[in-house]
C-alpha cells in the first residue's frame, strides 16, 4: 500500500503534518476526513531513489542523505530494540515514523512501512533506497529475515556501525592536529615571504652594500611567490585534477594503491584499516548466516584500496574452488597474517564468525595504536620544521640590519 505525506487542519484550526497509508490520494483524503481532518495537501512518497534508481548527480550534490552515519546507527539500534521486544516489524516502523523529528526521515520510514505492508521483504524495501542503505546493509537484513532472527541481526549491525564510527573518529582525531598545524604553517610562511620580507628589504634598497646570501635567496623566493604564486597554485590544482582522473582508471589505481601500501608508516596504517574493515564485515555477514562466498564478495566491496580488493576477490576464487578460507587468505601477503591465523582457528573450532570478530577487534586496536604513534611523531616534527623555516626568514631579515650596524660603527 503506498504511503502519502499530508498537511491538514484539525477541529481547532491547527495545521497537522504526517504520513498515511492509502491505495490512492483520494482514499488518503477520505481517511483524513474520517479522522475529522480537513486535507490541504496530499502527496505520494516517491522519488528516483525510492524506485531503486541511482540518484542523479544533482541530487547527490544538492541534497544530503536522510541518515548520516550516526543517525543510521541510532535508527538501527532503535529498530533492533523494538523488534527484540516482540513488536512486529510493521508496528516498529510505525513507531519510528511517528517519533522521527525530521520530516525527510519520517517520510522515508513511512515509505518503508508501506512497502512492508504491501508484502515486500524488509531487505527489498531497504534496497529501494540505495543512497540511504548500502548493499551490505540490505544483505545483512535479508539474512536476518531468512534466519528468523531479524532483531539479533539488527543489533549486530548496529554494533558494527558503531565500531566503524569509533575507528573513523579516532583516525580523524589523530590526523586533525597535524593537518591544522600544516595549514597554519603554510599560511604563515607565505605571509612572511610574500609581504614581510619585501617590506623589510625595501629599507636596504638604497644602500650600495651587497646583501647576505640568505637574504638574497629569500628575496628571490619572495619574488617568485609574488609573481608566480597564482600560476603555481593553478599547477597544483591541475595536478590534483590529473591525479583524480588517473585514479579513475583501474590499472593506474591498482598500481597507486599497491605503492601506497608499501609506504613506511602510512602504508601499514592503510593496510590495517582496510583489513579491519574487511574482516569486520566478513564476521558480521558470516554471523548473520550469509553464505561464505556471498559474504566474501560483499566484504571485498568495502575495501577502498583496489590492490587489497583484488587480493580479496582472488581469495574468493580460491574458496569457490574448494580451498579453506584461512589458506586462501594466507596466500595474499597484503592481508596481515593475524587474519589467516584467526580464520584457521575459526575453521578448526567451528566458530568462524567469533574468531573473525576477534581478529577485527585486534586489528582495529592495532590501527588506533599506529595512528596515535604516527600523530605523536608528526606533531613535534611539524613544530620543529615550522620553527626552522621561521628562523631562516628572521635571519634573512636581521642579517642586513646587523651588517648595517657594523658598517656604521
Amino acid at each position: 500500500m503506498p504511503a502519502f505525506s499530508f498537511e491538514a487542519l484539525d477541529a481547532a484550526g491547527q495545521t497537522r503534518k504526517g504520513t498515511i497509508d492509502a491505495d490512492s490520494p483520494k482514499a488518503a483524503r477520505s481517511l483524513l476526513r474520517a479522522q475529522a481532518l480537513v486535507p490541504l495537501a496530499v502527496e505520494a512518497l516517491a522519488s528516483n531513489t525510492a524506485a531503486g534508481e541511482a540518484p542523479s548527480l544533482s541530487q547527490r550534490l544538492l541534497t544530503r542523505p536522510v541518515f548520516n552515519s550516526n543517525q543510521l546507527t541510532i535508527w538501527t539500534r532503535q529498530l533492533a530494540g523494538l523488534i527484540v521486544s516482540g513488536l512486529p516489524l510493521e508496528r516498529a516502523l510505525t513507531a519510528l515514523a511517528e517519533e522521527a523529528d525530521v520530516e525527510r526521515q519520517r517520510h522515508l520510514v513511512a515509505a518503508l512501512r508501506a512497502e512492508v505492508n504491501a508484502g515486500s521483504p524488509f531487505a527489498k524495501a531497504l534496497s529501494q533506497h540505495p543512497r540511504e542503505f548500502s548493499d551490505i546493509y540490505c544483505a545483512v537484513i535479508g539474512a536476518g529475515e531468512q534466519s528468523g532472527h531479524l532483531g539479533e541481526v539488527l543489533d549486530k549491525l548496529a554494533d558494527d556501525l558503531e565500531e566503524r564510527q569509533a575507528l573513523r573518529a579516532k583516525l580523524m582525531g589523530a590526523t586533525l592536529y597535524p593537518a591544522i598545524v600544516t595549514v597554519v604553517a603554510i599560511v604563515i610562511v607565505l605571509f612572511l615571504v610574500g609581504y614581510v620580507v619585501p617590506q623589510v628589504a625595501n629599507v636596504f634598497a638604497g644602500t650600495k652594500r651587497a646583501l647576505p646570501i640568505l637574504t638574497v635567496a629569500m628575496l628571490g623566493l619572495s619574488s617568485l611567490v609574488r609573481n608566480y604564486g597564482w600560476l603555481m597554485l593553478g599547477l597544483v590544482v591541475l595536478f590534483a585534477i590529473g591525479m583524480r582522473a588517473a585514479l579513475a582508471r583501474p590499472k593506474f589505481r591498482n598500481v597507486f594503491d599497491a605503492w601506497w601500501l608499501n609506504l613506511p608508516l602510512i602504508g601499514k596504517l592503510a593496510r590495517g584499516y582496510n583489513a579491519a574493515r574487511f574482516v569486520g564485515t566478513l564476521a558480521m555477514l558470516a554471523g548473520a548466516g550469509v553464505p561464505i562466498l556471498k559474504a566474501l564478495q560483499a566484504a571485498a566491496e568495502t575495501l577502498n584500496n583496489q590492490a587489497m580488493r583484488a587480493d580479496a576477490l582472488d581469495a574468493l576464487v580460491l574458496v569457490r574452488e574448494g580451498a579453506p578460507l584461512a589458506s586462501a587468505l594466507s596466500q595474499k601477503k597484503r592481508f596481515p597474517g593475524l587474519l589467516s591465523m584467526f580464520a584457521r582457528l575459526g575453521e578448526q573450532t567451528g566458530q568462524l564468525p567469533v574468531m573473525l570478530e576477534r581478529a577485527a577487534k585486534q586489528l582495529s586496536t592495532e590501527v588506533q595504536r599506529r595512528a596515535m604513534q604516527l600523530a605523536t611523531i608528526l606533531e613535534p616534527l611539524l613544530i620543529v620544521g615550522m620553527g626552522m623555516i621561521v628562523m631562516l626568514i628572521v635571519l634573512a631579515v636581521l642579517m642586513p640590519i646587523i651588517q648595517l650596524n657594523q658598517f656604521v660603527k
